[in-house]
């Protein structure tokens, strides 16, 4: 292994972050069968923009998000709703040492979560251990163009968009994706810190503006 390689491989370690409407842990393997339950609500998988996994292909989809971690690109986590059961996955994914970067996606959620502030505060502790904790420079997140939901999301955040990659990805049917890039920079930082968190303090009932798509960057490029 060399040198550039051990370092990108330890430049993120598994970590826990907990709020008080999430929690996201490492994820592990013998999260198999709450993932299942937990995608099965809503039946969030079925979606033509977006991946996510399938009841039969969550195995695969945990052994891909593993393999991927070994080898620095990826931190997968499990996320756990206020009364610690399963709601769904996220990651950093794109992991560049190098370049301090990252992206945030891969994300799922069951349908019962959404229109809650889990999305916000995951968001959040995202954000903060990627900027405060890693020094990351920026931060990205991409989604499907026809995927108005998770873009509503995106912005909603704070995050910019810089562009739409088009034809930039062929879909399983042959269907050409065009996904939309999105960032937050490290200078803008404070400002998305102050917003996340002026959204969770004033946030009094559920709401639809609050409520993530069912995957809301799920295909890595």
């Amino acid at each position: 292994m060399t040198t550039t390689t051990q370092h990108r491989a330890r430049w993120i370690e598994p970590f826990t972050a907990t709020g008080s409407h999430v929690t996201l842990i490492p994820l592990e393997a013998e999260h198999e069968a709450q993932l299942i339950e937990a995608v099965e609500d809503g039946k969030v998988w079925d979606t033509w923009f977006a991946a996510v996994p399938s009841p039969d292909g969550m195995r695969q989809e945990i052994e891909w998000r593993l393999g991927l971690a070994e080898q620095g690109r990826m931190v997968p986590f499990t996320v756990l709703d206020a009364h610690g059961r399963i709601a769904g996955m996220t990651s950093y994914m794109n992991v560049e040492a190098d370049n301090r970067r990252l992206e945030i996606g891969h994300t799922w959620y069951r349908r019962s979560v959404q229109r809650t502030s889990l999305n916000t505060e995951a968001k959040l502790l995202l954000l903060r251990h990627a900027f405060e904790q890693q020094d990351c420079i920026a931060v990205g997140f991409r989604t499907a163009f026809f995927n108005m939901a998770s873009r509503r999301a995106i912005e909603r955040l704070g995050a910019k968009l810089e562009g739409v990659w088009r034809n930039h990805l062929i879909l399983p049917d042959g269907t050409l994706r065009d996904t939309c890039y999105y960032s937050v920079i490290n200078s803008e930082w404070p400002a998305v810190r102050r917003h996340l968190t002026w959204i969770l303090d004033h946030a009094e009932a559920p709401s639809a503006a609050d409520a993530p798509p069912p995957a809301d960057a799920a295909v890595a490029g």
